[in-house]
């Protein structure tokens, strides 16, 4: 056996996890953005088509604030595990 190859020059391949793409992050954020704008767009065309008659303005609005719990939650977290890297305004 050649010398090369117990030099530690063929290790294994670790297996890590590949980092997350900054457009990936960016695009799960607008995403979310605008599904949230959305829910309050469908909101106000229940609100004024329905005049209160049913409950889909509330369920619409529910649905906007449950997803903007979980955009914060997640930004929250992608924070404290490190996917996400805070910066000051302009820097």
């Amino acid at each position: 056996m050649p010398a090369a190859c117990n030099n530690g020059a063929h290790k294994p391949a670790s297996i890590e996890a590949a980092p997350v793409n900054d457009s990936l992050k960016t695009l799960a954020i607008v995403a979310f953005l605008l599904l949230i704008i959305w829910n309050l767009g469908s909101a106000l065309y229940y609100l004024l088509v329905d005049r209160g008659q049913s409950k889909r303005t509330v369920n619409a609005l529910t649905r906007r604030i449950a997803l903007s719990v979980a955009l914060i939650l997640l930004v929250i977290l992608g924070i404290w595990t490190g996917v996400i890297q805070p910066h000051g305004v302009g820097g």
